[in-house]
């Protein structure tokens, strides 16, 4: 299976929920990347079942710096996708981590450090190109 242009949806910004920090400094470059570039050229991965973040801390972040409204997401059903593996970065502090775990600290409110959980994706995130425009608005 992969991954299409066609499999993106808009979802709302305040659906989605993060379970690990990001670094500041990369966010403010793809904020102005995304600010050049006029829209979203990559999806965020995401639950389905619970909006958790999987991939794509960064974009959500200047999603909420740009007051979107709604982002582009690739949605999965994150506990049963057996193409979707979790485990550490070298260094984190943590020397396992299950899919288990990253559900419940995105419903925690609380975050990793950023760098924390590394997920392997059999598919790769197709190239989008969606406006800022349309991003902006609620439907």
């Amino acid at each position: 299976m992969s991954w299409e242009a066609d499999d993106v949806t808009l979802v709302a910004l305040d659906w989605l929920k993060p379970h690990e920090e990001i670094k500041t400094r990369n966010r403010d470059k793809l904020l102005d990347m995304t600010k050049r570039w006029g829209g979203f050229t990559k999806p965020l991965l995401v639950d389905s079942e619970t909006g958790a973040i999987l991939d794509g801390h960064h974009r959500h972040s200047v999603a909420i710096s740009l007051e979107l409204k709604r982002v582009p997401v690739i949605l999965i059903n994150y506990l049963r996708d057996e193409e979707i593996t979790v485990d550490v970065w070298p260094g984190c502090g943590l020397d396992s981590i299950s899919k288990e775990d990253v559900i419940a600290m995105s419903l925690s409110g609380n975050l990793y450090s950023a760098k924390t959980s590394k997920h392997t994706i059999a598919n790769h995130m197709p190239p989008i190109h969606i406006l800022l425009e349309e991003l902006e608005k609620n439907e």
